[in-house]
């Protein structure tokens, strides 16, 4: 079983994978920050609905978001990939050994 699945079920979700080629928003300037935070909203338009940024703060400047493919998390953020399956309306955190998974369903009323 793929650790993205493992998570959906640790949490009892049905996956929605985030795939290769579509995009998510990340603040790469905070990269290397804790905690790591990540947002899904529904997916559009080429895109999987994560947001992911690193540090207590997210930005509102409208280019604290950067555009990646998913393709490329492993090699900016590898321990975010096993999340990336959560469905729209999750959100993580995690710092180290912490971890922290909830829904927050104003992600998805919006």
């Amino acid at each position: 079983m793929s650790s993205q699945k493992k998570i959906c079920k640790k949490f009892d979700v049905m996956p929605l994978p985030s795939n290769a080629g579509e995009k998510l928003g990340i603040a790469i300037e905070t990269i290397g920050k804790m905690p790591i935070n990540g947002l899904r909203l529904n997916p559009e338009n080429g895109t999987c609905g994560w947001y992911i940024w690193c540090g207590e703060e997210m930005s509102e400047n409208a280019d604290f978001f950067k555009a990646l493919h998913v393709s490329h998390i492993p090699k900016y953020l590898p321990e975010l990939e096993q999340y990336l399956s959560l469905p729209p309306g999750y959100r993580f955190l995690i710092a180290g050994e912490y971890e922290d998974v909830w829904h927050d369903p104003q992600l998805t009323s919006i």
